[in-house]
């Protein structure tokens, strides 16, 4: 057991996978003797050399091209895009040939590739820096969709996803990169596509994933000084969805509150809204509310604060439950 920052408990999961399988290989924009952009991959170029974690060529759908074709051939390349936004030039190789290789082959060619991610803002970067991309590829069947909360979920999520035989877009919340934790890196975690109840409740339950679970977590504590008691579900997996876990929790409850940085509209949220009222209608005392980033392009640093979440907002929202439910 160690306190690591989620940077360093991915960096550990990195060398740990490339330590014991050399198939294990790391490519991307800066990941070689700089280590990254956010010093994901630091020191690996230099402990296992340039033919293990090298750079690329500012190219993404090539970046992703390649890596295909090396999984096609037995390797297990984790790529970096380096920021959220910087993907989309990809965006074709993983929907058309990432997702759908599998498939198309009829199950005799898989893909053992996992595209890290680093999404969300929180950290006063600029327009194409803090997008929240997920529900782009949740939409997109044939890929494995994850992200972390806490630095311990980095560490055994990432290396879950290395060693799934199928593509995993693995999601990194950049703003809870420096956030600590304890990590066991010999202790089995939950199964990659599940959720987790990080905190128990009886009033309603809050559901965040990512960047968002440790806001839901504060929320919580400053919600009993209102006479809530709430519980928080770390989704961690985006595609698949556990259902069981969130549906379980909802019928306990009676209410709920979905919590992401993306834009409302369209948002990952409204699918887990539509899955708690399909499994949980009868169990509902007020409508599933939602609390996400605004519907508008991502705004400048000194106003990114307006437009993210925030403790205040998820309270507000709990507090329309009860009101919700008393003048229905």
């Amino acid at each position: 057991m160690a306190t690591m920052t989620m940077a360093q408990a991915l960096n550990t999961a990195l060398r740990d996978a490339m330590t014991e399988d050399p198939t294990v290989l790391v490519f991307g924009e800066d990941v070689g003797p700089l280590g990254g952009v956010f010093r994901i991959t630091d020191g690996l170029t230099r402990d296992f050399g340039e033919e293990r974690c090298f750079d690329t060529p500012l190219a993404e759908a090539g970046i992703v091209g390649t890596a295909v074709g090396m999984a096609m051939y037995g390797y297990k390349p984790v790529v970096e895009m380096q920021f959220d936004a910087f993907a989309y030039p990809a965006f074709e190789q993983i929907t058309s040939h990432v997702a759908k290789l599998h498939n198309r082959t009829r199950g005799a060619l898989s893909l053992p590739m996992v595209i890290r991610v680093p999404y969300g803002g929180g950290i006063g970067g600029v327009e194409h820096h803090c997008d929240s991309s997920e529900a782009y590829y949740a939409h997109t069947p044939g890929l494995r969709v994850v992200t972390p909360g806490t630095p311990e979920d980095g560490y055994r999520m990432l290396r879950d996803a290395i060693a799934d035989p199928d593509p995993v877009v693995f999601l990194e919340p950049k703003r809870r990169y420096w956030s600590k934790g304890e990590v066991d890196t010999a202790a089995p975690g939950p199964a990659l596509d599940s959720a987790v109840v990080r905190r128990q409740g009886s009033s309603a339950t809050l559901i965040a994933y990512g960047p968002m679970v440790a806001l839901a977590m504060e929320a919580a504590a400053a919600a009993e000084d209102e006479g809530w008691d709430l519980e928080v579900i770390d989704l961690r997996s985006l595609a698949p969805f556990d259902e069981q876990t969130v549906a379980d929790s909802v019928r306990k409850t009676g209410r709920a509150v979905v919590v992401h940085e993306a834009s409302t509209f369209g948002g990952y949220g409204a699918e887990v809204v539509a899955r708690i009222t399909e499994q949980c209608f009868h169990h509902l005392e007020a409508p599933v509310l939602r609390v996400g980033g605004l519907d508008i392009p991502y705004p400048p640093p000194k106003l990114e604060e307006h437009h993210l979440p925030s403790v205040d907002r998820i309270l507000d929202a709990v507090d329309r439950l009860q009101w919700e439910a008393t003048s229905g």
